[in-house]
């Protein structure tokens, strides 16, 4: 599926690179980390743009946007997406964030409340305490051969450099070594209705969904039989399993509508 416009803006000091699909009230996508648009959403654009204006973003250092020198944050990011959407004379949106991209959400809900109409977050998390043991612990000691092939070979896919592609893992890569948890209060000031997703079988903990839960005034759990990101796009094997994104699909829409 083509997008009806795509290209570049001058965000903060490098181009980040966007595409629009379909007409209505704006639905923001936002990737994970080592994502893409097309990665991360492909599966579900054609389907959520036909009920809304659909912006997918690729963040600093990832698919086809700009790389920066400086470290990556979730706060920069979320700054970079709301500066976008001035550039584009949107006033307010709702957003869908994956992973990283659903910590991104999260703070563009903390630092740019007015944008947001509605957030889904989708397998994200607020302390390192909610993820699977030694997840933190293992990121010591990660290398670029250990990220999965599927999101090396699309990174190259839309950005063939290799060296481009190794300064994107490293800066994931910091971002989570360097990660401090958040203070509860980032969560309680969401003010927009939130759903928030999990897999079964995620390396985000249920348990830890549902503390967010508690904490986000006005939020909804949705946990579905999967692994990590395998409810919006293929996993990490390249399987897709249609009928539960379809469902997921559903959910989403579901949640927009009501």
């Amino acid at each position: 599926m083509s997008p009806k416009e795509s290209g570049f803006k001058q965000v903060n000091s490098i181009n980040l690179y966007y595409e629009i699909y379909g007409e209505g009230k704006t639905l923001v996508l936002i990737h994970g980390g080592g994502g893409s648009i097309v990665n991360d959403f492909g599966l579900v654009i054609p389907v959520l743009s036909k009920y809304y204006k659909v912006l997918g973003i690729d963040l600093q250092n990832h698919g086809r946007s700009d790389h920066r020198s400086t470290p990556e944050t979730f706060e920069q990011d979320a700054d970079d997406v709301a500066e976008l959407l001035e550039q584009l004379d949107i006033s307010s949106a709702s957003f869908l964030g994956f992973s990283n991209g659903g910590n991104t959400v999260m703070q563009i809900a903390y630092r740019h409340p007015k944008l947001v109409e509605k957030l889904i977050i989708g397998s994200a998390f607020y302390k390192q305490e909610g993820m699977i043991p030694n997840f933190f612990k293992d990121f010591e000691h990660v290398s670029l051969e250990m990220m999965p092939k599927s999101l090396q070979d699309n990174f190259l896919q839309l950005n063939p450099s290799n060296e481009k592609l190794l300064n994107m893992f490293e800066k994931d890569s910091q971002r989570m070594k360097n990660f401090k948890n958040w203070d509860e209060d980032i969560l309680k000031s969401i003010q927009a209705k939130t759903l928030l997703i999990n897999g079964a079988q995620d390396i985000v903990l249920n348990e830890h969904i549902l503390e967010m839960n508690q904490l986000i005034p006005n939020s909804e759990v949705l946990i579905l039989p999967a692994t990590h990101g395998a409810y919006l796009m293929p996993d990490f094997e390249g399987k897709i399993n249609h009928k539960l994104i379809d469902c997921t699909t559903e959910k989403i829409l579901s949640f927009l509508e009501n």
